[in-house]
Formats: C-alpha cells, sequence, structure tokens
C-alpha cells in the first residue's frame, strides 16, 4: 500500500474556501462546521485568511456579525439533508441544460452548411464557439460569485444564456448564429463556475462526494443527451430551429425550478445580508460581517483571477498534467459529435436521430462511472479521512486509474467494429466504456485538484476550465477532416494511443503525489 502521507513537518492550512476541509482536530466534532463556516466568511481570496472574524480567546467585536454557535439554522450546512438534496438537484438540472446546448447544435451542421452555403469547418463554429464562451464566462462569474454571493450570477447568468437562444432559432445568416451561439456559451458558464463552490457551501467531504456525481453527471449526460434529442428534432417536421426553441423551453423549466427551490449558499454573502438587515432594523451603521471588508478592486481581478491560474500551472506538475490529461479527455467528448455522423450516419447508413442513439450507451456508462465513484468514495477514501483525520488527496486517484485504462480500450475497441459489414452490436456497447472512461478520469482529476490545493483550489480549476474548454472548441473542428482522411478505424485509433500516453500520470501521483504536494507552495494540504 502507498503512503500517501509525509514525513516532513506540514505546510499550516490556511483557512479554506469550498473545497477544503479545515484540519483542526482541536476543534470538537460537534463544532467544526460552525468553526469553518466562520473562518470561510473571513477569508481573503488573495491573501488567504484575514484576521477579521475574532476567536474565542480574543475579546469579541459586539457589532461584527456572525453566525449564533455551531447549529444557526442560517448556516447552509444546517439545513436538512432533503432541503440541501433538492438544491444540490436543481443546480445539476441547470448544468445539465447548459451542456445539453453546447452539444444539440452538432446535429445542424449539414443543414446549416446547406441553408447559408458555408463550408462544414465554418458550420461547426456554431458547436465550437459555445463551449468556446466557456472559456472566457468564469473570467466574469468568478469575481461576481465572492462580491453577490452564488444565487444573483448563477441565475443571471442563466437567464441570459436562455435569452440567447432567440437570435439562433431566428437566425437568417451564420454570423448571427456564430454571435448567439458564443453569447449564449458565455452567460451558460454561471453554473459550471458557481455550483462547484455552491455545493461545497452545503455539503462536507464525505457527503460532497456523492453530490458532486449528480453535479458530474449532470455535466456530462447534457452533452451526451444534445444530440440524441436534437437528431430526431432536426429531421422531424419541426426543422433544426427547433433545436434552439426546445434548449429554451428547457431553460425557462428549469430556470424556474432554480429560481425558486435555490437560496443563497455563501456563508458569507448571509452573513453579510443578516448585517445589512440589523443595521435597517436599528439604525446602527456599526454592524458589519466580514464580507463587507472583502473589496473587489482591479488588483484583485488581474493578480488573483487572470494571472494567479496561469502562475500556477507554470509551477505545479500535478495541476499541469492532470489538466492536459482533463483536457483531452474533454476535446474527445466534443470530437464523438462528429465523428459519430461520419460512423453511424454515413457509413452504416442511419437516419440522422437513430444515429444518434449510440449516445444511450454513452449516458449509461457515464451511470456507471458516478456508481464507481459513489463506491470509491464510501469505502477507500471515507476510511483514509477517518484515518488520518483529513482528506488524502491520492484516495480519489484509483478510479481515476481505472478509467484512463477503460478509455483507450473502449476507444479501439469502437475503431475495429466500426466496419459495417460488423453488426452494429459490439460497435454500440464499447460506447459505453467510452462513457466510463471519459466520466471517471474526468471528475476524479477535478476532485483530486480541489483536494491538494485547498484554499488556492479556485485558480486550479480557473485554469483548467480555461484550457479545457479550449480544446474542447478546438477538436470539433478538425474531426471531420481527420475521420474523412484517416478513416474512423484508424482515426479512433490515434485517440487511443494518446490515451495510452496519459495512463501514467494517475498512477504516477498515486505513488508520489504526496512527496510532490509537500514540496508545493500552493497545495496546503500536503
Amino acid at each position: 500500500m502507498v503512503d500517501h502521507t509525509t514525513t516532513t513537518e506540514p505546510v499550516p492550512a490556511p483557512v479554506a474556501p469550498p473545497g477544503l476541509l479545515l484540519d483542526n482536530k482541536e476543534i470538537p466534532s460537534g463544532d467544526r462546521d460552525w468553526e469553518k463556516s466562520q473562518n470561510d466568511a473571513s477569508t481573503d481570496p488573495e491573501k488567504g485568511p484575514t484576521d477579521i472574524a475574532p476567536t474565542t480567546s480574543e475579546k469579541k467585536d459586539q457589532f461584527f456579525v456572525e453566525f449564533d454557535g455551531p447549529n444557526d439554522p442560517d448556516n447552509p450546512k444546517n439545513w436538512t439533508p432533503k432541503r440541501r438534496w433538492a438544491i444540490t438537484i436543481a443546480m445539476g438540472l441547470m448544468v445539465f441544460t447548459v451542456t445539453f446546448a453546447s452539444s444539440i447544435f452538432s446535429v445542424n451542421l449539414g443543414v446549416v452548411q446547406q441553408k447559408f452555403n458555408v463550408k462544414i469547418v465554418t458550420a461547426t463554429l456554431g458547436v465550437a464557439l459555445f463551449v468556446l464562451g466557456f472559456v472566457f464566462g468564469p473570467i466574469a462569474f468568478g469575481p461576481m460569485s465572492e462580491v453577490l454571493g452564488r444565487k444573483t450570477p448563477l441565475m443571471f447568468g442563466f437567464a441570459l444564456f436562455a435569452i440567447f437562444q432567440i437570435p439562433v432559432a431566428l437566425a437568417q445568416n451564420i454570423t448571427t448564429v456564430c454571435v448567439g451561439r458564443f453569447l449564449g456559451g458565455f452567460f451558460a458558464s454561471a453554473p459550471l463556475a458557481v455550483v462547484g463552490g455552491a455545493l461545497a457551501d452545503l455539503w462536507d467531504p464525505i457527503p460532497r462526494s456523492y453530490a458532486i456525481c449528480v453535479f458530474a453527471a449532470g455535466g456530462f449526460a447534457g452533452p451526451v443527451a444534445g444530440p440524441i434529442a436534437g437528431g430526431f428534432i432536426a429531421e422531424s417536421h419541426l426543422g433544426w430551429r427547433w433545436t434552439s426553441w426546445i434548449t429554451l423551453i428547457m431553460a425557462g423549466l428549469f430556470g424556474l425550478v432554480g429560481f425558486f427551490v435555490i437560496p443563497e449558499t455563501s456563508a458569507a454573502r448571509i452573513l453579510q445580508i443578516r448585517a445589512a438587515r440589523l443595521r435597517e432594523e436599528t439604525g446602527n451603521e456599526q454592524y458589519h460581517a466580514a464580507a463587507d471588508a472583502n473589496k473587489l478592486t482591479l488588483d484583485r481581478v488581474v493578480n488573483v483571477y487572470l494571472l494567479r491560474p496561469f502562475i500556477m500551472f507554470a509551477q505545479e506538475p500535478i495541476l499541469a498534467l492532470v489538466t492536459a490529461y482533463m483536457s483531452f479527455l474533454y476535446g474527445i467528448v466534443y470530437l464523438l459529435f462528429e465523428a459519430f455522423p461520419v460512423s453511424f450516419y454515413e457509413e452504416r447508413g442511419w437516419s440522422l436521430g437513430v444515429s444518434q442513439l449510440p449516445f444511450g450507451a454513452f449516458i449509461v456508462g457515464i451511470l456507471m462511472g458516478a456508481a464507481c465513484i459513489a463506491y470509491s468514495s464510501a469505502t477507500n477514501f471515507t476510511r483514509a479521512y477517518r484515518k488520518h483525520g483529513k482528506i488524502i488527496p491520492e484516495e480519489r486517484l484509483p478510479p481515476m486509474i481505472i478509467g484512463a485504462i477503460a478509455l483507450p480500450a473502449g476507444l479501439f475497441w469502437f475503431a475495429w467494429t466500426s466496419n459495417p459489414n460488423i453488426t452494429w452490436v459490439p460497435q454500440v456497447l464499447s460506447v459505453a466504456l467510452l462513457g466510463f472512461g471519459c466520466m471517471v478520469p474526468f471528475w476524479q482529476g477535478m476532485s483530486y485538484l480541489i483536494d491538494c490545493y485547498g484554499f488556492y483550489s479556485n485558480s486550479a480549476i480557473a485554469v483548467n476550465t480555461f484550457i479545457r474548454s479550449f480544446a474542447g472548441a478546438f477538436f470539433p473542428l478538425f474531426t471531420h477532416a481527420m475521420y474523412h482522411n484517416l478513416g474512423v478505424p484508424w482515426a479512433t485509433s490515434l485517440l487511443a494511443f494518446i490515451c495510452v500516453a496519459f495512463i501514467p500520470v494517475p498512477i504516477l501521483f498515486y505513488v508520489y503525489g504526496a512527496r510532490i504536494r509537500a514540496k508545493s507552495k500552493w497545495a496546503p494540504t500536503a
């Protein structure tokens, strides 16, 4: 068994934002969540923990607003499990909707190419630009969530994402399609940027592992379900424009659900609102919360949100290699939306709608992956947490290793059963392995980065999202050329060989990750 603890003196962990459990054994278990909520509310995202929140050993500022002990009903972690699961599922549905929208347009490429008399690569921009919006959206929604909490940027972005389905549905030229899709993707990034932090507001590390499965399933099932629904819509009497109208209807439905079900979950924002209410009720302007002192400045935006993620990427081998691997996985997912029609629609001669049905097997693989992650979290990860009294990030990696092996196996299987003279059954079965192999390494890699970088995990995830979104936008642009020039067997095998080259990544960090983290100034969990 690999020892993931280090013999060197651990770096004292700063007060953590969402994603890191405080390693504070002196706090009684019943008070740990309350103590963490107080500390989270007094954390400066640029400098680390601040001295705003008083400790029990200091004289307290009587006008400083904080939670009333560990059982304060306003603390999101004290809400009933039923309520927290309802919020989690509502957020998962919003994530499902925006990722569904990212891929549903992929079935329209042939129609758009003919209608607007453009090349297939230009038509593919309808998919690529939407995903490109995921690159730039978090730059806006990250600072917004710091100042305004979770709900406002979440609902604001989701509403504008819904609105920008309208110009695409009514477009009379390719420019309108491209602009509408890019802006739709930009605002669709709001749930992707906000929900992860909101789940950390609601759940402790162990149950959060299960909540993340909802987020993960929504994030992966959405883009896979898009082409299935879109294929039948586009070839029906409704036509290609209704792929956008259906997305608008879904956004309206799940947006209303989210508006009424999802409250503000940020502890810092909740206390800030409480302080404002006390000022109004009492007329005493001295009431204040920790968040009132955290001002968003241009300097902070540049140094924290723009520069620090890339500095970390350049200095951290864990972040760089895991991000490279996750970006390739993300690119493969969006590549498959263009590759499946080549194999099933063009070569096997299936109808447009039926040619998208193999994605159903991909969803089966996603569910298998979610079950694998949940099982690992309930067994190995939980045992290690209880044994050491803190999160052991490397315990996220065994499922990632399994998925890293499963993906190239599935790609080779898909490649060499794609001949139209071979029955479709084995090729479709291989798609389930693709779903498993994409889902598990991706989401375990995400959890690993959060566990590794603790307070700095927001910066780690920011650069990860930036780079992998570029991959998701870029891969569809060369898919048609690659699959038509190399053929389905060799084009898919090329992807498989690259996946084989990535297999050592999770193995390397499972064995040496703790030692690497011990030498990092960005990894307080070492």
